[in-house]
């Protein structure tokens, strides 16, 4: 298990919850322990599990659930600033390490939006979200977005229980970060290219970019799409399915 990113049999947030967590993704470290295999594939076994119980539950209420993934910095919570003032019936579970800055940026919009403080944990889990659940509204939620810890390797091993995963691609992150993290793309549903604004100032490929996106993740849906200046909004709705505002 790799304890460096928070996500080790000794985190103090998994034993608290009773029960850990593993990946099947390489972390390039040499370990020599005969358990290792078994703990991460019983750890993504319990929370596949965990994550289908969600998923019934998402269905049972009449929830369409969005699990956004990205890198520090992309633009999410910005993203769901606009989305959640503008899509009725919206609310939000925001994962961070520490503090409730996003879901405070949230709550601005009149919507429900729960914080989930991970402390050392670098990704979101099933078991998480469905604490989280009990602290949203029973009633008058139709769509849950969640925004997913900052980070492009372990948050695409946990299935959460959405229905759509959406990943975000800043323009200010480069073009190649689709082939340098390839699983987290893959498994997308959407993938947007944020903060489309700032394209020009930092020398932003777009074509190189996009045939990037196609080459790791050909199935996906892809838009382009600016916060601050509400450019590719539109078609963000529509992909939703919901009025354009």
């Amino acid at each position: 298990m790799c304890e460096s990113c928070g996500c080790g049999e000794t985190n103090p947030h998994l034993h608290e919850h009773g029960q850990g967590h593993g990946h099947d993704h390489a972390h390039g470290h040499d370990h020599d322990h005969g358990h290792v295999i078994p703990v991460r594939s019983s750890a993504l076994a319990l929370n596949q599990r965990l994550a289908d119980q969600n998923r019934g539950w998402f269905r049972a209420k009449g929830w369409t659930v969005y699990n956004l993934l990205s890198s520090p910095g992309s633009g999410k919570t910005a993203l769901l600033e606009r989305t959640l003032a503008a899509v009725p019936g919206s609310a939000a579970l925001v994962g961070d390490l520490q503090t409730e800055r996003d879901a405070d940026r949230l709550r601005a919009s009149g919507a429900p939006a729960v914080q989930i403080t991970t402390g050392e944990t670098c990704h979101l889990d099933a078991h998480m979200v469905a604490h989280a659940l009990d602290k949203l509204p029973a009633d008058g939620i139709r769509r849950l977005f969640i925004e997913n810890v900052g980070n492009l390797v372990c948050p695409a091993s946990f299935d959460l229980g959405e229905k759509v995963r959406v990943v975000l691609l800043s323009v200010t992150e480069g073009e190649d970060k689709p082939l340098k993290y390839p699983v987290i793309f893959r498994e997308a549903d959407l993938v947007l290219v944020t903060k489309t604004d700032l394209a020009a100032a930092v020398g932003f490929d777009r074509d190189a970019a996009l045939a990037n996106i196609r080459q790791v993740a050909p199935r996906a849906a892809i838009l382009e799409v600016s916060a601050k200046t509400g450019a590719g909004l539109d078609a963000w709705y529509r992909w939703l399915d919901v009025p354009i505002p």
